[in-house]
C-alpha cells in the first residue's frame, strides 16, 4: 500500500516523500517517541530480502561519514536524516578532494569490516549542509568473503559507474569499489561522466582531465584490478600527498594580529581578540585554508614583507589591520592583500561604539568572506552558536596566552583566566573547553590525575551542556575516556563525533592524535593527524612535538629528530624539544651531543621531572655518576606524583628495560595524561617483551 504524508509506519509519523527509485522510496519522518527527524526507507516486495542485509551492513559500521541507521521495522529501515543535496560537480579540485578523503575514509571503515559497498554513485553520497560527505545505501553492499554472493549478484549495480569486472559479472573485490570511487571523483571535477555507456566502460579509457588529481583518478578506472590502487587506503594516501605537497590550488588566508593603535597595551587583548574573532569566523568556510592564531601571530612586531610571510605560512592572501580605542568607541581598519604581489583584494573601515565589537567583528569577517566568495569560490562561514560578552572573551585571550607557556606559574595564571571568564560568561562554552585543558596539561606537568581529570571532564561536559555541537568538547571527553578511564571504545565514540564536523579545529586533530591514536598503535595515523593540524597552524611548537613523538613511536627516528631541529628554529626555548632530541641523539650514540641537550632542558626546567630524569641518564651515560645521583635524590625528595616521570627517563637512557617499564607502571596507575605516548615512545626505542604486559594494564593492544 503507497505511502503518504500523515501516514504512520510503527511510531514513525510520515511527512514528506524523499525520493524513490525502482527498488522502493524514502520518506521523511518523525520518531515520535524521540521527537527526532529521521529517514525511512522501504523497499517493494520483491526486494525487501535486502532489508537484513542492508541493516546488517550498516549496523557493522559506525563512521562520522556513513549515514547511521536507527531502527528496523517488518518492511522498513530507519535511517539518520541528513540537511543537505547528492554530490555533484563540477567542484573545485580541492573541495572535490576534501570530500574525497571523507568518502574514502568511510569506504577504508567498510573494507575493513569485509563489506563491499557496490552500487558507489553520487547520488549515494550526500553533501550536508554544513559541507561533510555522508555515504549511503548500502542496500548492494556484500561481504567480501561472500565470494558466492559476489559472483551471482555482481551485475547488479549502477552501469555508469560499476567496475569492469562487476558489468561482467565477475567475482568483486575491494578494487572493484576502487573503480567506482574513481568514476564519482571524475565526475565530481569535470560535471559528467566518465563513460556514457556500458560499451564505453568497457571499451574505452576516460577522457584525460586537466587537474592535478588526475594521476589518481586515472589509476582508479584502470579496466584491470591489478593496475589498479589495491586498497582505498591507497587511494586516501594518494589523495592525501597530493594535497600536502601543494599539487592542489587552494583557497588561503593568514589574519595577522591587529595592530593596536590605542597606546594602552591592555587593549592589545582587545585587538587580539578581533583578529581571532575573525579566524574563527573564516574557519566555518569549507573548503578554505585558515592558518591559526598561534602561526600567525607569531609574526607579532616583526617588520616582514607580506609575501615573506605568506611563504612561511603556506597562504596565497594576508588579512592585516589596526584598531584605535577611545571611550566607547571603537575605529577598526582592515585589508585583505594578495601575498603573491602585494595589491589589495579590499579594505575597509568601521567606527562603532565598543558595545557592538562583535557585530563588528561578524561584519568584517562577513565582508571578507563575500570578498573571498568572489574571488576563491569559497562558500559563507557559519552562524556562531554564542557571542561571549567581551570581558569574558579577553579574559579568556589572557589564560590562552599563558597556558601555552608552559610552567607551573603560567598555569597557575591561566587557570585564574579561565575561572574569570566563565564567572563573567557561564554560558561561554570555549572557556570551560579551555578551562578542562589548563587541567590536563597539569597532569601532564606531574599533577593528581585522580583530583584533576575529573575537574577537566566536569568542565568539558559543561561546556557539551551549552553547545552539544562544539568538537573541542567532544574530543576533551575522549581523551579523558581515554587516557584516565582508559575505556578507549568510548574515546573512540567521542572522537567520532569531534571528527564528524567539518572543518576540523587543529585542536580536536591534534588530541585524537596524542591521546588516541598514538596510544592505540595507529602511528602514521597519528602523524597524517598532526599534518591536517599543521597545515592550519604550520608554527605551532606544541603540534611539532607531537608529531615528532609519533614519528618516532613509528620508528622513523630521523624524521622525528628533523622535526625537532625544526621546532628549535622556531622557539630555541622549548625546553621539550631538547628532552625528546637528547633521547633521539642518544639512541643513535652521539653521546656528547645528547648530554648537552640534557643539559639545556634541565636548564630551561629544572622544575620539571621529566627534565630531571632525561639529564641524569645522560650524565650516568657519560660516566659522570656523581652529579647523576644527585639528580636522582632531587627526584626522590620530591614530588611523588612528578619522580615517576623522572625515574622512567633515567632508567630508558641507561638502557635498563625492566626498571623503566616498573616505573612506567606507577605513572598508568597515577593516570598519568602521557602514559599512553611514553609506553609507545619506549617500545620503539627500546624494543622488549615487558612492554607488551604494560600494555594490558592500560586496555591497549600489545
Amino acid at each position: 500500500m503507497p505511502l503518504a504524508a500523515g501516514d504512520r509506519l510503527g511510531p514513525y509519523e510520515i511527512l514528506a516523500p524523499i525520493g524513490a527509485g525502482g527498488m522502493g522510496e524514502v520518506w521523511k519522518a518523525r520518531d515520535t517517541r524521540l521527537d527526532r527527524i529521521v529517514a525511512v526507507k522501504r523497499l517493494k516486495g520483491q526486494y525487501s530480502a535486502r532489508f537484513e542485509q542492508e541493516a546488517r551492513a550498516i549496523a557493522a559500521l559506525n563512521h562520522p561519514h556513513i549515514c547511521q541507521i536507527y531502527d528496523v521495522g517488518p518492511d522498513y529501515l530507519v535511517l539518520e536524516y541528513i540537511e543537505g543535496q547528492p554530490l555533484h560537480g563540477p567542484l573545485p579540485t580541492e573541495e572535490c578532494v576534501r570530500l574525497a578523503l571523507q568518502v574514502a575514509a568511510a569506504l577504508e571503515e567498510a573494507h575493513g569490516r569485509g563489506i563491499l559497498h557496490r552500487d558507489l554513485k553520487p547520488a549515494n553520497i550526500m553533501v550536508t549542509n554544513k559541507g561533510s560527505a555522508k555515504l549511503l545505501d548500502f542496500g548492494l553492499a556484500k561481504l567480501v568473503s561472500d565470494a558466492e554472493a559476489t559472483q551471482t549478484m555482481g551485475v547488479m549495480g549502477t552501469p555508469a559507474y560499476m567496475a569492469p569486472e562487476q558489468a561482467e559479472g565477475k567475482v568483486l573485490d575491494v578494487r572493484s569499489d576502487v573503480f567506482s570511487f574513481g568514476a564519482v571523483l571524475y565526475e565530481a571535477l569535470l560535471g559528467r561522466r566518465p563513460f556514457d555507456s556500458l560499451a564505453e566502460l568497457l571499451r574505452d579509457e576516460a577522457a584525460p582531465l586537466e587537474s592535478p588529481a588526475w594521476s589518481v583518478v586515472k589509476r582508479c578506472l584502470a579496466k584491470q584490478p591489478a593496475d589498479r590502487y589495491q586498497s582505498i587506503a591507497e587511494v586516501r594516501v594518494a589523495l592525501g600527498q597530493l594535497r600536502q605537497a601543494g599539487g592542489l590550488p587552494h583557497s588561503s588566508i593568514a589574519v595577522l594580529p591587529f595592530a593596536n593603535m590605542s597606546g594602552d597595551k591592555e587593549q592589545e587583548y582587545f585587538s587580539d581578540g578581533l583578529a581571532e574573532e575573525i579566524i574563527n569566523a573564516l574557519a566555518q568556510i569549507p573548503g578554505l585554508k585558515v592558518i591559526a592564531r598561534t602561526s600567525a601571530f607569531a609574526f607579532r612586531g616583526k617588520e616582514l614583507d607580506i609575501r615573506k610571510i605568506a611563504e612561511a605560512l603556506g597562504v596565497a592572501t594576508i588579512l592585516e589591520g589596526s584598531v584605535r580605542r577611545a571611550g566607547s568607541r571603537v575605529r577598526i581598519t582592515a585589508q585583505l592583500i594578495t601575498a603573491s604581489d602585494g595589491s589589495h583584494l579590499w579594505s575597509q573601515r568601521y567606527d562603532r561604539e565598543m558595545a557592538d565589537v562583535f557585530a563588528v567583528q561578524d561584519e568584517v569577517a562577513a565582508a571578507i568572506t563575500g570578498v573571498l566568495q568572489a574571488k576563491l569560490a569559497v562558500q559563507p562561514a557559519a552562524a556562531r552558536q554564542h557571542i561571549p560578552k567581551v570581558p569574558a572573551y579577553e579574559a579568556y585571550l589572557k589564560a590562552r596566552f599563558y597556558q601555552w607557556k608552559v610552567s607551573p606559574e603560567n598555569l597557575a595564571r591561566a587557570k585564574e583566566y579561565y575561572e574569570q571568564a566563565i564567572a563573567l560568561d557561564p554560558d561561554f562554552a570555549l572557556a570551560h573547553v579551555g578551562y578542562a585543558d589548563s587541567f590536563v596539561i597539569q597532569v601532564g606537568l606531574g599533577g593528581s590525575a585522580h583530583r584533576l581529570m575529573p575537574l577537566a571532564r566536569e568542565a568539558a561536559q559543561r561546556a557539551l551542556d551549552l553547545d552539544p555541537t562544539l568538537p573541542e568538547a567532544d574530543a576533551m571527553m575522549g581523551m579523558v575516556a581515554g587516557v584516565y578511564g582508559y575505556d578507549w571504545k568510548e574515546a573512540e565514540r567521542r572522537f567520532r563525533l569531534a571528527l564528524a564536523r567539518e572543518p576540523v579545529p587543529p585542536q580536536v586533530l591534534r588530541l585524537h592524535a596524542l591521546y588516541y591514536l598514538l596510544p592505540t598503535g595507529r602511528f602514521l595515523e597519528a602523524v597524517e593527524a598532526y599534518q591536517r593540524a599543521l597545515q592550519q597552524d604550520p608554527l605551532n611548537v606544541q603540534f611539532r612535538l607531537g608529531q615528532a613523538i609519533c614519528l618516532a613511536a613509528a620508528g622513523r627516528f630521523a624524521d622525528a629528530e628533523a622535526e625537532c631541529r625544526q621546532i628549535l628554529e622556531i622557539d630555541s626555548s622549548f625546553f621539550l624539544a631538547y628532552s625528546l632530541s637528547s633521547v633521539l641523539i642518544e639512541r643513535r650514540g652521539g653521546f656528547a651531543e645528547a648530554l648537552e641537550c640534557a643539559e639545556r632542558t634541565y636548564s630551561l626546567a629544572p622544575w620539571y621531572a621529566g627534565c630531571v630524569g632525561c639529564f641524569a641518564g645522560m650524565l650516568k651515560r657519560t660516566g659522570n655518576d656523581g652529579r647523576a645521583e644527585a639528580l636522582l635524590q632531587k627526584l626522590r625528595e620530591g614530588d611523588e606524583h612528578q619522580a615517576p616521570l623522572g625515574f622512567l627517563n633515567f632508567h630508558l637512557l641507561c638502557g635498563e628495560t625492566d626498571q623503566a617499564a616498573d616505573w612506567l607502571e606507577k605513572l598508568i596507575e597515577q593516570r598519568h595524561s602521557q602514559a599512553g605516548a611514553l609506553l609507545r615512545l619506549a617500545q620503539a626505542a627500546h624494543p622488549d617483551p615487558r612492554w607488551a604486559a604494560v600494555a594490558k594494564k592500560m586496555n591497549l593492544p600489545e
